[in-house]
């Protein structure tokens, strides 16, 4: 068996019971869609999405007992509940668990699971996750699970939400392939990195597996060219020097030159989003909160994913992926210290590592 993925398996057919769970069907039960009744009477609108989910209140998006794989996740949610009250992005929660694991093997801010950081949308138009016009938020990694799936969405915003819309696709199978691996996500932050060390992308990943993206959210806070970090992957008991080492941080995300291009006399840098590399974010301005007192000047802040999809990273045994901080000026290179939060994409057999502790909200927020 093949787990369908891509134009190519199309033809093939694996015998695949088709699902979806979502605020109308939360079971993904065969043939109970839709059936909450609205305004127009039964099965014409009657639920489509949850509504007031409480402060502190952790909700069950879908829990899926069987052995099957999700392939499609479609979420949005206003991203103000008051004016004041805007990191929604950053103050949802979403986690995954396989299999009845008690640790999630998932477990990352709603925005940036769908790189998205900063508490901010942006469109990206990639291989694995898109973000369309406005706030639809859509992830196409693959999830399987072999005898459960459980996901949750936990509320630490100060309000309530009162509306969340979602929909998760999956298909039920008999049974899967015995080298199939299991998906993670972890969000991690440091607000301040050190001078000469290594901002950690990933670490503690113990055993077989995959890596298969790097979502990096960043603040810059001292001037002149910040992206001359070196990306580093090391692997099966790499320690002082790793087996992957690339040669900047806009190199390891597919640009050059500082992205840039000259217009009038000024070096403006250019977004952009591929299937498989992008850096859809840039903005120095504080769009999500207002007040006629205060300036809306801020760091500048960038947002970038890489998909290891065609250039797959494998592990046997461990795994950890770091970026230095170093910079450029008119003296040359130097160690810098900025703003990085991140996610970290991958597969692997259970049992993973247990995930660093996720900071709270106001420490997740953006400068």
């Amino acid at each position: 068996m093949v787990l369908p993925g891509g134009a190519g398996a199309l033809p093939y057919l694996t015998r695949g019971r088709s699902r979806a769970i979502n605020a109308e069907n939360r079971t993904g039960e065969k043939g109970r869609g839709g059936m909450a009744a609205g305004p127009l009477g039964v099965s014409r609108k009657g639920s489509p999405c949850l509504k007031d989910i409480q402060a502190g209140e952790r909700v069950v998006l879908g829990e899926i007992n069987g052995t099957g794989v999700i392939h499609h996740i479609w979420m949005t949610v206003d991203a103000k509940t008051t004016e004041g009250d805007c990191f929604v992005l950053r103050d949802l929660v979403l986690r995954m668990y396989w299999d009845g694991e008690e640790k999630p093997s998932a477990e990352v801010p709603l925005g940036d699971f769908f790189c998205c950081g900063f508490g901010k949308e942006c469109l990206v138009n990639s291989e694995l996750v898109t973000v369309v016009p406005a706030r639809g938020l859509n992830a196409y990694f693959q999830m399987p699970f072999r005898k459960k799936a459980l996901l949750t969405l936990e509320n630490q915003h100060a309000n309530a939400i009162p509306a969340f819309f979602y929909q998760i696709d999956y298909t039920l199978y008999d049974a899967l392939p015995e080298n199939t691996a299991y998906f993670h996500a972890q969000w991690r932050r440091q607000e301040l990195t050190e001078l000469g060390k290594d901002y950690v992308i990933a670490d503690g990943i113990k055993g077989q597996g995959q890596y298969i993206g790097t979502y990096i959210a960043l603040s810059t806070l001292q001037r002149y060219w910040w992206g001359e970090g070196e990306v580093k992957f090391y692997i099966d008991g790499d320690r002082e020097y790793p087996t992957i080492c690339g040669t900047g941080m806009e190199d390891y995300f597919g640009g050059s030159w500082s992205f840039a291009v000259q217009e009038a006399g000024k070096t403006v840098e250019q977004t952009y989003s591929t299937s498989f590399l992008g850096y859809p974010y840039y903005s120095r301005h504080d769009d999500l909160v207002w007040n006629p007192y205060h300036n809306d000047d801020c760091p500048p802040m960038r947002g970038f994913y890489r998909w290891h999809v065609m250039d797959p990273v494998f592990f046997e045994e461990d795994l950890k992926v770091t970026v230095q901080q170093i910079g450029v000026g008119h003296n040359g290179l130097f160690e810098r210290q900025d703003d990085l939060a991140s996610v970290a994409y991958w597969y692997q057999r259970e049992p993973h590592g247990e995930f660093p502790k996720l900071l709270e909200k106001e420490k997740r927020w953006p400068r």
